[in-house]
C-alpha cells in the first residue's frame, strides 16, 4: 500500500511519497539534477497518479538523500559489477543467492522483497533502492516486466548461456573503453599509432561537413570545427596536404552523374552541308558549341541533350541538385554522365546533332530576326591556337568581323569590359603535383565569346516573341565613378562596381553586357539553367506543352542553388590547390600589382596566381606599382597565405 514515505519508483529513479490526496492522486518527491563537484544536486516535487508509479518499499524511508546516499556508497555500479576484484559485500551477497536458485526452474519469478529477504535478510526502507539498483546491474537476474505481475517488481534468475554472452560483451566494452582512453592521451600529445586512424572516423566525417560534432575532438578538448578537424588530420599524418574537402563539405559529388542518357532520337532534323566550327580551349573534352556564317546567317549550333532529358526524369532532378559541372583540378564531376558526350558533344562524330540557331543581323550587327532549329551539322574542332592562325581565312573571318561589330555595339550601350588574371590549374593525378599556368585569352576566344552573347541575345528574343517561359538574365547597371584608373587597379575598381545578377522569368536589361534582353543558352552539357531553357524550346518546337512560369521560376531557383554551391566549392577548391602549389614550391617569389588603397592595407593582385591579398608596403607605393614578393605563412585549412615584399 502506498502511503506517506514509502518509497517508490518514478521514470526510473527513486522517489518518496510526501503526501496521498484523493482520486489516487500523490506528492512525491525526486532528484532531478544529480550533484557535482562544483553544485549541490536538484530535488524536485511532483503530483503524479498511481499508474505513473511504482511501489518499491512501504517505508518509511528517513528521507531521500539516505536512500540515494546507500545505493551511491554500498551498491555495486553497472560499471563494476563484472569485475570480481571490485567486488563488494552486496555483489557477493547476491552471487551467492544466483548460485542457490540456478539449480531452481528459470522461469519462475521471485518478488523482490522475497529475493532480497534470501540474501540480506528483511529489508530496510533506505536499503531498497540500492538493493534494485545492484540487481538490475547483476548478470545474474533479469527484471520482469511490471505488467506480467499486476505491477509488482520481481526478478528471474538468467540462463548461463545468456549471463556468459552478458559478461562477454562488458569485458569488451571495457576493453574499448580502456583503448579509446588510451587512444586520447596519445592524441592529445599527438603522437599517434597507425592503428588510431580506426577512431578518427568522426573527425573526418566533422572535416568533410557530414556532421557538426566529433567526439573525439570533445573528449580531446578541441574545438569542433571542419576547419580544426582538416588541422588534426593533417597534423596526425592521417591525411596529406592533397586531400581536398570542399567539395564533399559543400555537399557536392566528385563523381560525374551515372544516370546514361538514351541515344538521341530518329526525328526529322534539319541537315546542314556547310562545317560549323568548335573552337575551345586545347585540353577542353566537353565541346558543346559550333559556329558558322554561310554567308547571310549567323548559324551557333549547341549540343541537344535536351532531346533525350525529359522534365522531372530522375535525370533533370539530378541534374537540377547539381546546377553545374563542377570543376575542380583533379577533373571534372559532371551535370550529365560522362558517356553522354559521345552522343550529344560537339565534333567527335562525322555529324552532330544540335539545337541551332539561326540569327539574321542587321548592317550594324543587331540581330534582326532568330530563329531555331534542330539540325544535323558537320562540326571540326579546332584550338584557339589554331582558329587564331586562320583569322584571316575565307571560314573564319567573317565570324570574327561579326564578333568586331558585336562588340563596338555592346560597347554602345553601356557594357562593361573587365579582364582580370586568370589561370588554369592542374593536379597530376599520381604525384600530385600541381602547376599553375596564366591563362592568355586568344582573339578567337574573345570571338567565341561574343558568338555565345549573340545565341544568348537570339534565344531571349525567340522566347520572349513566342511567349515562352524562359530563363531570363538580367543586371542593373553599375555606378561607375569618374575616377577609374587605368590598368588592373582601374579593371578591379570596375568589378567591385558590378551589380549582383538575378534569372527570372521576366526579361530585363543585362547592363553589363550591354544587351536588352539576355538568356544563358550555350551549355546544357554543363550548366542547369541552359539545359531548362532547351527543354521549353524543344516542346516549343515540338508543339509539346511548355512549363508554366511558377514551375520555371522553381526550376531556375533549384538549379541555381545547386550552381552557387558548385562555383563556391570551385573557389575554395582553386584556393587549396593554389596553397598546395606554394608548399610544394617553398622558394616561390613572384610579381603583385596594387590595385587598390583604400582599407586599412594596401590589396595586390598576383596575377600569376590569379588571387588577392592584403599586404604592407611602402608608403610611396601607388596604384599599378609591381612589387616583389615571396611567402611569409601559409594556413592551408584556414585557406590564407601571408606575402611578404622582396627588398
Amino acid at each position: 500500500m502506498i502511503k506517506p514515505n514509502s518509497l517508490v519508483i518514478y521514470k526510473n529513479t527513486a522517489a518518496v511519497v510526501l503526501s496521498v490526496g484523493e482520486n489516487n492522486k500523490f506528492s512525491i518527491k525526486f532528484q532531478s539534477v544529480p550533484a557535482t563537484a562544483t553544485k549541490p544536486a536538484v530535488y524536485e516535487t511532483q503530483n503524479v497518479r498511481a499508474k505513473d508509479i511504482l511501489l518499491l518499499n512501504e517505508g518509511p524511508v528517513s528521507s531521500l538523500e539516505s536512500v540515494l546516499k546507500f545505493a551511491v556508497e554500498k551498491c555495486p555500479s553497472a560499471s563494476d559489477i563484472y569485475n570480481l576484484e571490485q567486488a563488494n559485500e552486496i555483489f557477493l551477497q547476491i552471487k551467492d543467492c544466483y548460485e542457490l536458485l540456478s539449480g531452481e526452474s528459470f522461469g519462475e519469478s521471485y518478488p523482490f522483497n522475497e529475493l532480497v529477504s534470501l540474501f540480506r535478510g528483511e529489508v530496510k526502507p533506505d536499503e531498497a533502492w540500492g538493493l534494485y539498483c545492484a540487481l538490475k546491474n547483476t548478470v545474474y537476474f533479469s527484471q520482469v516486466l511490471k505488467d506480467q505481475l499486476d505491477g509488482k517488481i520481481a526478478f528471474t534468475v538468467r540462463p548461463q548461456q545468456e549471463i556468459d554472452s552478458l559478461v562477454k560483451k562488458a569485458g569488451e566494452k571495457e576493453k574499448e573503453a580502456e583503448l579509446r582512453s588510451e587512444f586520447i592521451q596519445r592524441l592529445k600529445t599527438g603522437k599517434l599509432l597507425p592503428e588510431d586512424s580506426v577512431f578518427m572516423g568522426d573527425v573526418e566525417a566533422l572535416a568533410l561537413g557530414k556532421t557538426d560534432k566529433s567526439r573525439t575532438m570533445h573528449d580531446a578538448g578541441l574545438k569542433e570545427t571542419p576547419e580544426r578537424a582538416h588541422k588534426l588530420l593533417l597534423d596526425t599524418g592521417l591525411w596529406d596536404i592533397t586531400r581536398n574537402p570542399y567539395p564533399l563539405r559543400w555537399g557536392l559529388s566528385t563523381k560525374s552523374a551515372s544516370d546514361s542518357l538514351d541515344s538521341p532520337p530518329e526525328e526529322e532534323r534539319l541537315e546542314l552541308d556547310c562545317i560549323s566550327y568548335a573552337i575551345d580551349n586545347a585540353w577542353s573534352t566537353d565541346p558543346d558549341d559550333a559556329v558558322a556564317f554561310d554567308g547571310k546567317y549567323l548559324w551557333i549550333h549547341i549540343a541537344d541533350p535536351a532531346s533525350t532529358v525529359q522534365p522531372d526524369s530522375p535525370i533533370d532532378k539530378n541534374a537540377r541538385a547539381r546546377g553545374a559541372t563542377l570543376y575542380i583540378p583533379e577533373g571534372a564531376a559532371r551535370m550529365l554522365c560522362e558517356s553522354c558526350l559521345e552522343d550529344y558533344a560537339l565534333g567527335l562524330k562525322e555529324k552532330s546533332r544540335a539545337l541551332s540557331f539561326r540569327i539574321l543581323l542587321d548592317e550594324n550587327g543587331a540581330i534582326e530576326d532568330c530563329s531555331v532549329f534542330k539540325t544535323l551539322v558537320k562540326v571540326k574542332r579546332l584550338s584557339y591556337e589554331q582558329a587564331d592562325d586562320l583569322m584571316e581565312s575565307e571560314e573564319l573571318k567573317p565570324l570574327f568581323s561579326i564578333a568586331w561589330k558585336n562588340v563596338e555595339r555592346r560597347k554602345k550601350s553601356g557594357a562593361v569590359q573587365i579582364s582580370m588574371p586568370e589561370v588554369h590549374i592542374s593536379v597530376e593525378p599520381e604525384t600530385k603535383k600541381v602547376s599553375i599556368e596564366p591563362l592568355v585569352h586568344p582573339k578567337s576566344s574573345e570571338m567565341i565569346r561574343e558568338m555565345m552573347l549573340l545565341a544568348g541575345e537570339g534565344a531571349a528574343k525567340f522566347a520572349f516573341k513566342n511567349q515562352i517561359p524562359f530563363p531570363f538574365v538580367s543586371q542593373e547597371a553599375p555606378v561607375i565613378p569618374d575616377d577609374v584608373p587605368e590598368g588592373l587597379a582601374g579593371q578591379f575598381r570596375l568589378r567591385r562596381c558590378m551589380r549582383k545578377r538575378s534569372v527570372g522569368v521576366t526579361p530585363g536589361m543585362h547592363c553589363a553586357l550591354g544587351l536588352n534582353m539576355y538568356s544563358q543558352v550555350t551549355s546544357p552539357l554543363r550548366r542547369y539553367g541552359d539545359l531548362i531553357a532547351h527543354i521549353q524550346l524543344r516542346a516549343f518546337l515540338d508543339k509539346r506543352e511548355l512549363l508554366d512560369k511558377d514551375t520555371m521560376l522553381m526550376r531556375i531557383s533549384e538549379g541555381d542553388a545547386g550552381a552557387q554551391a558548385a562555383h563556391k566549392a570551385e573557389r575554395k577548391s582553386n584556393m587549396h590547390w593554389t596553397l598546395v602549389y606554394l608548399l610544394q614550391n617553398p622558394g616561390w617569389t613572384g610579381e603583385a600589382v596594387c590595385v587598390d588603397k583604400g582599407m586599412k592595407l594596401p590589396l595586390f593582385s598576383i596575377p600569376s596566381l590569379a588571387i588577392e591579398t592584403f599586404m604592407p608596403c611602402p608608403e610611396k607605393t601607388e596604384l599599378n606599382d609591381v612589387v616583389k614578393i615571396k611567402v611569409k605563412k601559409i594556413e592551408l585549412t584556414e585557406l590564407q597565405v601571408e606575402f611578404e615584399i622582396v627588398n
